[in-house]
């Protein structure tokens, strides 16, 4: 069977005149795009400019909600009421779902960003509030979590589809997490060496730790930036040498997984 691997980027994060990355680069690279929802970042003439660019590239589109945090780019954690929360979640898909409807395309996943996307890995009580908004608005909605994460189980045991997400120019611990971004090395800078590690995930099922040890990552998605000239060289790059190596860069939202 020919192996196949989504890319997914954040998009979408660009604020009237202030810009944000690359979308139109950075499309015809991914086959997911990870949009913005207004409260960590997108204006939406913005959002609504990457969602056609999205459907003319043919790019599965997910609802890239955060917690309310413009000021901080949703990178700030909150303590936030289970309920309020719940709300915050349901707003946010529902306004990307009726741009994405003035678009021509359908939101198909939900992948939580920053402080958001890793507090709920771990704290439960977060999740289920994520999980119970998604599940309000559109139980059909697939959740991107970090591999190895405790959500991925919390949310398959509600009834979402998951799928596991691993990070092209992030360093990992020998058991699985993510080093820390407060220490050296914990962000990788070599489209070379990085495009290399990201073959080796998909063909072997894992990459070599910071320590140097094998270590197993099962993930369905890579996230890759375009937030730089850089990071979209890189992207670029990791896209390439998957494709000489017949791995197909497919969306997972597009399998047919939604009943």
């Amino acid at each position: 069977m020919k192996k196949q691997i989504d890319l997914n980027s954040d998009l979408g994060e660009s604020f009237g005149q202030w810009q944000m990355g690359n979308d139109e680069a950075i499309l015809s690279v991914v086959s997911s795009a990870n949009v913005a929802c207004g409260f960590h970042a997108g204006s939406p003439e913005g959002i609504l400019k990457t969602l056609k660019a999205a459907k003319e590239n043919g790019v599965a589109v997910g609802a890239h909600v955060g917690y309310p945090d413009l000021v901080g780019f949703g990178r700030r954690n909150m303590d936030i009421a289970s309920s309020e929360l719940i709300a915050d979640v349901i707003y946010q898909i529902g306004a990307l779902k009726g741009l994405a409807t003035a678009a021509g395309t359908d939101v198909l996943y939900v992948k939580p960003h920053g402080a958001l996307y890793n507090t709920i890995a771990h704290d439960k009580r977060q999740a289920i509030a994520v999980i119970d908004a998604i599940k309000s608005i559109d139980n059909h909605l697939i959740l991107v979590a970090l591999a190895g994460s405790p959500l991925i189980g919390w949310a398959q045991d509600s009834g979402l589809q998951v799928v596991a997400e691993a990070f092209a120019d992030r360093a990992y611990n020998s058991d699985g997490t993510l080093v820390s971004r407060k220490l050296a090395g914990s962000v990788l800078y070599d489209p070379k060496i990085v495009a290399e590690r990201m073959l080796q995930l998909v063909q072997e099922g894992g990459v070599v730790s910071i320590d140097g040890k094998f270590t197993p990552i099962d993930a369905g998605s890579i996230c890759v930036h375009g937030d730089s000239p850089g990071a979209l060289e890189m992207a670029q790059q990791v896209r390439s040498i998957l494709e000489k190596q017949g791995i197909e860069i497919y969306g997972f939202a597009h399998k047919g997984e939604r009943e």
